[in-house]
């Protein structure tokens, strides 16, 4: 890991990538915008470890970017839904470079059904969407890796 103190350096980057630079970290965010919420559909989801999903969550609790509900549940906060357009716009580039089959999701602007691309405008009525105005549904890339 950097050094969180950055002495010779001044770059945010590097301090969000503190946070949320784990792979397990950004896909347990991924997964959070997907609906999931419990310990046990996180680690059906990724397959993961559940000592490594324990301590990635945990992690994401302290920094605030998920809350840990009184019923169990691990929810977004705040500062984790604003990572909404950084998600948006990694699954983009993936989907441009990486999916040779196509998105395995797609980004339909919510009421109107439009695209959304990585720019956030809506390919059918050319209003800039909000991250809470978006809705995902499969995408041609998605049977590709669901057997």
């Amino acid at each position: 890991m950097l050094d969180r103190t950055y002495p010779t350096q001044v770059c945010s980057i590097a301090r969000a990538l503190e946070v949320i630079g784990e792979r397990w970290s950004v896909l347990i965010i991924r997964d959070a915008f997907l609906g999931r919420s419990r310990f046990s559909e996180f680690q059906r989801s990724l397959g993961i470890a559940r000592n490594v999903l324990a301590a990635r969550l945990n992690h994401l609790v302290e920094e605030d970017v998920l809350e840990h509900a009184d019923d169990g549940r691990y929810l977004l906060t705040r500062k984790g839904r604003e990572l909404a357009p950084v998600m948006h716009q990694l699954m983009k580039w993936g989907d441009k470079h990486y999916a040779p089959d196509g998105p395995p999701r797609l980004t339909l602007h919510r009421g109107c059904g439009g695209d959304v691309e990585g720019d956030m405008i809506c390919r059918r009525c050319g209003e800039l969407v909000r991250p809470g105005q978006i809705e995902l549904a499969p995408g041609p890339g998605l049977q590709t890796i669901v057997p």
